[in-house]
């Protein structure tokens, strides 16, 4: 059985008031009224028959003009009241309105994201970050689809059927869009701290994250390629949170991390690829949080950590595969913190730590491999305790 001196429920829309039902106010509203005319009403009496002791009596006109003057005090009050009522009722209006504009706007976009011409899927992007910029409340929902966008499968073959022109350039301006939103994260529309799933995503020629932050929240390059061209992660800085390019695959092409930073937080490689092309992290800082590279593959190609600083934290690369290609640390700085290189497999290719510095903190080799066909420069790291042939 229903409640009748319940609340009503919530309207829907934004800040709408939560008030009584009308049947259940006004009866109370005029018993109380009633009420409170008779007490003052005699109130008044009294107060004026002690003022005028030893007098002629009170008249009658003079208690009732006492009377009216408080409650016409007493209704102005309620008047207020009335108005202020109002006026969050007429709010309530007003946000339910916003709201409903804002979903219309949603559904607008998203019907543009899925239209046959790339002009209009262009005009979806762009209709869908300038709402997450006006939507605070639904903004992680709008990032959402932009990121399921770029993760859905598409053909690049031009030859092949399921192409469709102009698909690149829309996937670079969604990418272009999380970029300019990732530069501040003092700004009102930033997206930092949010999350973003790239998950399986593939990123190609013309991508760039420079100068992104990554702070806080959850960002997930997962099982995301790397192939061709040139991706930019330069003067990216990774703090709080967590970045994963867990089971990632770098392969040709040139992938940059140069002068990125990477403090606080975690960022994973773990099972990452790195095969052909080139993956930069020249001058790049590990410092404070965790970076792990645990069971990662570096095979053919070239990977150069050349003038990088590890600085604090913990920088993991155990039982990683250094097999094939070039892997470069000259000039690297380790200082503080921790480097792993437990069980890891030196075998082919070429390991550079010439120029490398070495000083505090631990760098640590233990249980590593080393095959007959490995060059390996060992800058200030000595082979021991590595396992050679």
């Amino acid at each position: 059985m229903t409640n009748p001196f319940r609340r009503r429920p919530k309207q829907d829309g934004r800040h709408t008031p939560n008030l009584w039902p009308v049947w259940l106010v006004a009866p109370c509203a005029l018993l109380l009224v009633a009420f409170a005319a008779w007490g003052l009403y005699h109130g008044a009496e009294l107060l004026l028959a002690s003022e005028n002791t030893g007098k002629k009596p009170v008249k009658v006109q003079d208690v009732i003009k006492t009377t009216i003057t408080v409650l016409t005090l007493a209704g102005a009050v309620l008047a207020a009241l009335y108005a202020y009522r109002k006026q969050l009722l007429d709010e309530g209006t007003s946000h339910r309105a916003d709201a409903t504009q804002l979903t219309e706007r949603y559904t607008k976009a998203a019907e543009q994201l899925g239209h046959d011409q790339a002009a209009v899927r262009l005009a979806g992007v762009y209709a869908m970050a300038r709402l997450a910029d006006d939507w605070p409340e639904q903004r992680q929902v709008c990032i959402d689809v932009l990121c399921a966008y770029l993760r859905m499968p598409h053909e690049t073959d031009i030859n092949e059927p399921g192409f469709r022109h102009g698909e690149r350039e829309v996937r670079l301006t969604i990418i272009r869009i999380i970029r300019s939103r990732l530069q501040d994260p003092a700004e009102d529309t930033t997206w930092c701290g949010r999350n973003l799933d790239f998950t399986g995503t593939t990123f190609d020629d013309g991508t760039d994250f420079s100068g992104a932050t990554f702070s806080g929240g959850q960002v997930d390059f997962n099982d995301a390629t790397f192939s061709g061209g040139q991706v930019d992660f330069s003067g990216a800085t990774f703090s709080d949170g967590q970045v994963n390019f867990n089971d990632a695959t770098f392969s040709g092409g040139q992938v940059n991390f140069f002068q990125a930073t990477f403090s606080d937080g975690q960022v994973n490689f773990c099972n990452a690829t790195f095969s052909g092309g080139q993956v930069y992290f020249l001058d790049a800082t590990f410092s404070g949080g965790e970076v792990y590279f645990l069971g990662a593959t570096f095979s053919d190609g070239q990977v150069n950590f050349s003038e990088a600083t590890f600085s604090g934290g913990q920088v993991n690369f155990n039982m990683t595969t250094f097999s094939g290609g070039q892997v470069h640390f000259l000039g690297a700085t380790f200082s503080g913190g921790q480097v792993y290189f437990l069980d890891a497999t030196f075998s082919d290719g070429q390991v550079i730590f010439g120029r490398a510095t070495h000083s505090g903190g631990q760098v640590d080799f233990r249980g590593s491999q080393v095959g007959a066909a490995a060059n390996i420069d060992w800058g200030p790291f000595p082979p021991v305790p590595v396992n050679q042939p």
